[in-house]
């Protein structure tokens, strides 16, 4: 009794790392090991969780001691769980902590100032990771917003279009910096200026035109790179794609999504693409603000491409004949109408592809023609 009651004092007078005051007095065990992990291009931060107990203060590794040491906690017999934030350093340690045995998870970036203290560190953050991950084992599922880690093969392959993406971007950048210094000195600006016909033409001072060309070599290399990788991309393309759908975005959206089998319901998709409107309500008010963005911005991309393509070539798909009078050329419609029935399509569109790749209908059935 006095053993019991002196470990019921320690609980009520010791900042716990759950909301719940008494759970060391149930979960003494010591077997679950937890980790909060910020992550940093040369080193890793570290909080450590012992069953239910208090935090312990943050550690800095390398990565190669990092590894060591949890390995070390792995083959102490325990079960160890780690969590860090998606960076722009991918899911390399993801996988290397999973080939260990370690279940690790991959989440959101989010502000982890929970108090807004206005206080950021790499070891306050860690800690703030760290007590998520322990109301997720605990049995929170809402306490992680996880991150879905792709596989290598879907990594490799995805990274084609995303590169074509930022070569297309260089080659815009390039060449509106050229219009801008025919502009600056009065000289009337010429589109695509650097490709053959048009630069041999240009009535430049000498000057301008040695920069000009030192810029065109280079353009011209970059368009013929994007045209290998997206002759590359359209090759990839499933056959007898709907008219007007376009190879190269079916290749994007397809890639993008990974794995469509990983969508239970349609409400699903949907959320992914980011294409649902918001919601603010409170009490009788109930107020739908814009469209939430907070899903794969290449794919809500890609889908709105797609879309307006639809419009054109697929005049009795269903979401198209709803909107028709909205969408079509030359309808009395402001801006921002056009916006959202193009929205409503696209938001369909990932719906019905959805049903499409995991075999609950047919192209034919939506009424898409090849």
């Amino acid at each position: 009794m006095v053993k019991l009651a002196r470990t019921m004092n320690k609980c009520f007078h010791t900042e716990l790392s759950s909301h719940e005051g008494t759970r060391c007095q149930f979960n003494g065990g010591k077997e679950v090991i937890k980790l909060g992990i910020d992550v940093h291009q040369h080193l890793y931060v570290v909080v450590e969780q012992v069953g239910g107990s208090n935090p312990k203060p943050p550690q800095r590794f390398r990565k190669e001691a990092f590894l060591h040491w949890a390995a070390k906690l792995n083959n102490q017999g325990k079960r160890v769980h780690a969590v860090y934030e998606a960076c722009g350093f991918g899911f390399g340690l993801q996988r290397q902590l999973s080939a260990l045995g370690i279940d690790c998870h991959v989440v959101c970036p989010q502000k982890l100032d929970e108090h807004n203290r206005r206080v950021k560190t790499d070891g306050l953050d860690a800690k703030a990771l760290c007590l998520k991950l322990d109301r997720f084992v605990q049995g929170n599922g809402d306490a992680l917003a996880r991150v879905r880690v792709p596989s290598e093969q879907e990594e490799q392959q995805r990274a084609i279009h995303r590169q074509r993406e930022q070569l297309v971007k260089a080659r815009k950048r390039l060449e509106a910096q050229g219009r801008s210094l025919m502009v600056n000195h009065g000289i009337e600006p010429i589109q695509q200026w650097w490709k053959g016909r048009a630069f041999a033409k240009l009535q430049v001072p000498t000057w301008m035109q040695e920069l000009l060309a030192n810029s065109q070599l280079i353009l011209l290399a970059l368009e013929q790179k994007i045209k290998t990788l997206t002759l590359q991309l359209q090759n990839a393309a499933e056959p007898n794609q709907p008219c007007g759908f376009g190879a190269l975005t079916s290749v994007v959206i397809d890639r993008e999504i990974g794995d469509w089998q990983r969508f239970s319901n349609r409400r699903r998709i949907g959320s992914y693409t980011g294409l649902c409107p918001g919601e603010y309500s409170t009490g009788d008010t109930r107020l739908q603000t814009c469209v939430t963005k907070h899903g794969n911005p290449r794919l809500r991309a890609a889908l709105v491409e797609a879309a307006w393509r639809l419009v054109r070539f697929q005049p009795n798909y269903k979401p198209v004949v709803k909107w028709r009078q909205t969408l079509c050329q030359g309808a009395p419609a402001t801006k921002a109408a056009r916006k959202k029935a193009i929205v409503a399509v696209a938001r369909q569109l990932a719906v019905d592809l959805w049903r499409i790749r995991t075999g609950r209908v047919s192209a034919q059935e939506l009424a898409l023609i090849n």
